[in-house]
């Protein structure tokens, strides 16, 4: 059988298995992010990978190749994904 918790006693070495109580289940449960908090950390990730491509984009840069313009167009991409905890990231050229 498997345990959610087990303890070891430093003292005696004594081990103790128990599975979760329902408080401890719902406390885990609150503490998990909801779908709006994952969202704004991959925002946040996805920012910060247009950001590293910026220079692509720029007036005075060399022209922007069309798989830049396809990694930066998918990156923008992303927040229209519906599985929050099954984001595809575009791979970087």
């Amino acid at each position: 059988m498997t345990y959610d918790v087990i303890s070891v006693n430093a003292q005696t070495g004594e081990r103790t298995e128990r599975n979760h109580t329902q408080a401890e289940k719902d406390e885990l449960t609150a503490m998990q992010p909801t779908t709006d908090e994952k969202w704004v950390t991959i925002r946040s990730q996805r920012d910060a990978l247009l950001h590293e491509t910026d220079w692509a984009s720029l007036a005075d840069s060399p022209a922007i190749s069309d798989a830049m313009k396809t990694y930066r167009q998918n990156l923008r991409d992303i927040p229209s994904q519906s599985d929050v905890d099954n984001i595809t990231w575009p791979d970087k050229p």
